[in-house]
């Protein structure tokens, strides 16, 4: 046979352009493009549908410590199942260092809770807890040369702060190296200041994680990561941007040349603060930083993807159970906001309400959703292979029926997690084939594929880290 797959009679849509033609694809690449094709061992007829780059999720949590007595819900078997059902062909967890560890074997002991679970591929971005000497002398450097190169460093939460000199350590590393930085941005110190004139208040309750973390929370972390950036020459990913104020922060730091790239998430777009404010501890399935913000913001979020101010929509899946004392509902959350785990699941749902609210309402093009769901995560991390379908891809491939009217609801859904932030939210377009690599991982709607299709993948450098070419500040 002249090719193992042909995908046939379908719309093609990528970054820039809508077209209709078949394509081959041998050894899990795609060889040609095109109409009449020949033979292959199979044929999907497309017919009718959209046949797209397969999902890149560059912002979820699997399997990852979440402090004492609470368990992460998803595993790297149930965690890529869902992304595979929700039309991603490989997902970017993170690799995440707790102090007292080593980074080098903390990769090793990530590496083998995901090995021979994959349903898609994955690429692991490092988080840095303790910059040491070791680690930003040798264990970085040495990591991302064997291609791990984006690393996330946070500014709020215990045990993972980090203060201005230790940032401004780890980002020299990344100009030295070529890595790419990404940042949680949020005032840790503004955060613990307005958490405890809450509780003394008697004002506990899962709607005030809200009210602990506002705009100015997150503006004021943006500007400073960005100045710290700054004096290094530094590229910087902002990641889960909530809202106009840290936009506008991404906005002027561009207009005065600096590489600053953002990225939102689908709980800015769907959900608001008032989903935390649920009887008893109902609240609690809402609770993510940044959290939900208003209406206004939600506005703001939707003209920042249509603008370019956000590169990337990622889900920031960080799934835990509801009814369960190791998730959110642990004993000390009940006690105080404080407490309760913070994270939403939601990478099964992240591109059919990206598609359904913007495609669909006019909001953004298909062009762009291609690229905001695939291809500019692909270009951002130094995912070479990845978020096209052009000849020489790695043929990963979702095709989509954009007519399909679904309401989400936690019993269609595949994560760990027993319920979906999301529930009753219709949407039009549902992915129904995943193909990584040429081989089907779900076909019509059902699961075709086996744990272990999937395996991490080594990344180039992205161009998108190289500095500006400014001299550090001295």
């Amino acid at each position: 046979m002249a090719y193992d797959l042909i995908i046939a009679n379908g719309t093609i849509a990528t970054a820039s352009d809508v077209f209709s033609c078949d394509i081959g694809i041998r050894d899990g690449v795609i060889v040609a493009l095109g109409h009449d094709l020949g033979e292959a061992a199979e044929t999907i007829d497309a017919s009718g549908k959209l046949v797209l780059p397969g999902g890149i999720d560059s912002h979820v949590h699997i399997a990852q410590p979440s402090g004492d007595g609470i368990v992460m819900a998803d595993d790297f078997a149930s965690g890529t199942l869902s992304a595979a059902f929700g039309g991603n062909t490989t997902v970017m967890p993170f690799c995440m260092q707790e102090k007292g560890t080593s980074l080098r074997e903390t990769v090793k002991d990530y590496h083998k809770l995901s090995e021979g679970r994959c349903y898609t591929d994955v690429s692991f971005h490092l988080v840095i807890s303790e910059p040491t000497e070791q680690v930003l002398g040798q264990d970085l450097p040495a990591l991302i040369e064997d291609g791990y190169t984006s690393f996330k460093v946070f500014m709020t939460y215990d045990g993972l702060a980090l203060n201005d000199r230790q940032m401004l350590e780890v980002m020299s590393v990344a100009r030295e190296t070529g890595a790419l930085v990404m940042v949680h941005a949020e005032n840790d110190d503004a955060i613990r200041f307005l958490t405890d004139r809450l509780e003394r208040g008697g004002q506990i309750a899962p709607k005030f994680h809200g009210t602990s973390r506002p705009i100015p929370v997150e503006r004021e972390a943006t500007h400073r990561a960005i100045s710290l950036a700054e004096l290094v020459d530094v590229p910087v990913m902002i990641v889960h941007v909530s809202n106009r104020e840290a936009m506008e922060e991404i906005q002027r730091a561009r207009s005065r040349g600096l590489k600053v790239y953002g990225e939102t998430c689908p709980q800015y777009l769907v959900l608001t603060e008032t989903d935390m404010d649920g009887l008893n501890m109902e609240g609690a399935k809402y609770v993510c930083s940044p959290p939900p913000r208003d209406t206004a913001s939600q506005i703001a979020c939707w003209e920042g993807l249509a603008n370019g101010t956000f590169n990337v929509f990622s889900s920031d899946h960080c799934p835990f159970r509801y009814d369960d004392p190791a998730g959110k509902l642990t004993p000390k959350g009940r006690t105080s906001f404080r407490w309760v785990p913070n994270g939403i699941p939601g990478v099964e749902t992240r591109l059919p309400i990206l598609f359904s609210e913007g495609v669909g309402k006019g909001r953004i093009t298909l062009n762009q959703f291609v690229a905001l769901s695939s291809t500019n995560h692909a270009r951002t991390y130094g995912l070479t292979k990845k978020g096209s379908i052009a000849i020489g891809m790695d043929a990963d491939i979702a095709i989509w029926d954009p007519q399909r009217q679904v309401t989400i609801s936690q019993s269609l859904l595949h994560h760990g997690s027993d319920y979906t932030p999301y529930e009753g939210i219709a949407v039009t377009g549902w992915p129904v084939t995943t193909i990584l690599r040429g081989q089907v991982v779900i076909r019509d709607g059902e699961l075709a594929g086996k744990p272990g299709q999937g395996g991490h993948v080594a990344r180039e450098r992205s161009q998108l880290a190289r500095p500006v070419g400014a001299p550090p500040h001295a």
